[in-house]
C-alpha cells in the first residue's frame, strides 16, 4: 500500500493528513470550509483514494490559508506515498459532465510542477467559498505533488458545477496516473530514470 502522513503546523493553521492512494474512497474531511470539505470528499471517492485531514485555521480571516495549506499538504502526501514512482502510468486525462459543465484535465506525475489552468468561474462566491481559491488550491497541490496538471473548462455557466466537475476530474485523472502498470512494475516510466 502506498500511503503517506503529513503534519504541518504554522501561525495560521495546523493540519494532519493521511493518504492512501490505493485506498477504495473513504474520507473523513475536516478543513473549517464545508464547500471545500465538499470537494475534498468527491475527490477522494472519485480518485478512490482514502483521506482522512483534519485543519484548524485562521478561518476569522478567510479561507485562503485553509484551502492553500491543506493544497500543499496533500500534494506533499502524494509524493510521498508516490515514493519514486517505479511502475505508474504518469500520464493520464479525464473529460468529465457535470451537467452543463465540462471540464478536462489532464496531468503528468513528472517530478515538476506544473499548473495550466483556464476556468471561467463566474461567480465570485460558492456560499462562503471564494472561487479564486480553486486555482490557489491546485497551484499549491502540483508545487507540492510534483506534477503537471492541465486544467480546461470546455463549457459551464454555474460556478458550483464548474468547480466539483473540476476536483472530480482531477481526482480521475490522477487516480489513473498512479496506477501502476503491471507490465512495467518494476521501471521508472522516464528515459532519465528517475522522477
Amino acid at each position: 500500500m502506498r500511503t503517506a502522513e503529513i503534519n504541518r503546523e504554522t501561525a495560521e493553521t495546523k493540519i494532519s493528513i493521511s493518504l492512501n492512494i490505493d485506498g477504495s474512497g473513504k474520507s473523513n474531511i475536516e478543513s473549517g470550509c464545508g464547500f471545500l470539505d465538499h470537494m475534498l470528499t468527491l475527490f477522494a471517492r472519485h480518485g478512490r483514494f482514502d483521506i482522512e485531514l483534519h485543519c484548524s485555521g485562521d478561518t476569522q480571516v478567510d479561507y485562503h490559508h485553509t484551502v492553500e495549506d491543506i493544497g500543499i499538504c496533500l500534494g506533499q502526501a502524494f509524493a510521498t506515498a508516490l515514493g519514486e514512482k517505479k511502475g505508474i502510468n504518469r500520464y493520464a486525462d479525464s473529460i468529465l459532465p457535470m451537467d452543463e459543465a465540462l471540464i478536462l484535465t489532464a496531468v503528468d506525475i513528472s517530478g515538476r510542477d506544473c499548473l495550466v489552468y483556464s476556468l471561467d468561474i463566474p461567480s465570485q462566491k460558492v456560499g462562503y467559498f471564494d472561487t479564486e481559491l480553486t486555482e490557489e488550491f491546485f497551484l499549491a497541490f502540483v508545487r507540492n505533488a510534483g506534477c503537471t496538471l492541465h486544467i480546461r473548462q470546455l463549457s459551464g455557466k454555474n460556478s458550483h458545477h464548474i468547480i466539483e466537475g473540476t476536483f472530480k476530474s482531477a481526482a480521475r485523472s490522477l487516480r489513473d496516473a498512479v496506477k501502476i502498470d503491471p507490465l512495467f512494475a518494476d521501471e521508472i516510466p522516464s528515459t532519465k530514470g528517475v522522477l
